[in-house]
């Protein structure tokens, strides 16, 4: 594979689907970067990592951090780094976050949260060389202010608003944007109407592509599964499988047997 970029993401758009999976380390983007297109080190580390209760928490120096190990085991899929809550209140202060990330990190894109409202923020990181993946629909940054996590789209005026949002966006210079927490109708309609490609979660089958964050995907998040999470590996069970065996041979004197022990 070779390395991705912006314009290889762009050229996939009714093409070809684009995979997405969060990664927070090297090892596992290791792992995924033979088949993910794009990985995204995702505010939700917060929630799957940290064990905070929301993405709110998250900071600059969480997302360097995890994204500069990501960096280290992914060659070829396209890195797209979160803007965190809190880090784009104008658009100065939006400008400097970003360019500090996009410098320490070599990622090769952030992503914000925000649809017309971030617009101007998105023009301006733009106009500064710097590659911007947007994300409308339900926003975990917003979800103490709307009181949990609510579908959105429903009816004409929601259908309206992402479309506005979506719009907005794409000709403030996103080249592509994440749609989550969205009628499959409404997804299916807002990639059909705009020119970039629209990555969805929890929005249905008609769309660009999706994303996942990797430990629902892989059953290892045992908190809660939301309704659009296909889990394709009972991953908690097996680690726990997995550890119980290792403990219960320590335990009985079975591991390290011979075939693990220096005898020379």
């Amino acid at each position: 594979m070779k390395k991705l970029s912006t314009t290889d993401i762009i050229s996939k758009k009714n093409r070809e689907k684009i995979v997405m999976i969060t990664a927070y380390d090297a090892l596992f983007a290791r792992l995924f970067d033979e088949f993910a297109d794009m990985i995204l080190i995702g505010d939700s580390l917060n929630m799957s990592f940290k064990g905070e209760r929301d993405t709110i928490s998250a900071t600059i120096e969480d997302m360097i951090y995890h994204t500069k190990a990501v960096k280290n085991g992914a060659k070829n899929s396209f890195i797209v780094t979160d803007m965190p809550f809190g880090s784009t209140t104008n658009i100065k202060h939006t400008i400097k976050n970003a360019i500090k990330i996009y410098k320490e990190t070599s990622c090769d894109a952030v992503k914000i949260e925000g649809g017309k409202n971030i617009a101007p923020h998105i023009k301006a990181l733009c106009n500064e060389g710097i590659s911007v993946v947007g994300h409308i629909g339900l926003m975990p940054q917003k979800v103490r202010f709307e009181g949990g996590y609510r579908i959105k789209g429903r009816g004409e005026d929601g259908l309206n608003k992402l479309l506005d949002d979506a719009f907005a966006i794409y000709e403030a210079g996103a080249f592509c944007f994440v749609l989550e927490g969205t009628l499959s109708s409404v997804a299916a309609e807002i990639s059909k109407q705009v020119p970039v490609p629209v990555i969805g979660i929890g929005s249905g089958l008609h769309v660009d592509g999706q994303v996942l964050v990797w430990s629902d995907m892989l059953g290892l998040f045992e908190d809660f599964r939301p309704k659009f999470v296909k889990q394709y590996l009972n991953g908690a069970t097996l680690v726990k499988e997995a550890v119980k065996s290792y403990k219960d041979e320590v335990k009985n004197s079975l591991f390290p047997s011979e075939n693990f022990e220096y005898n020379k």
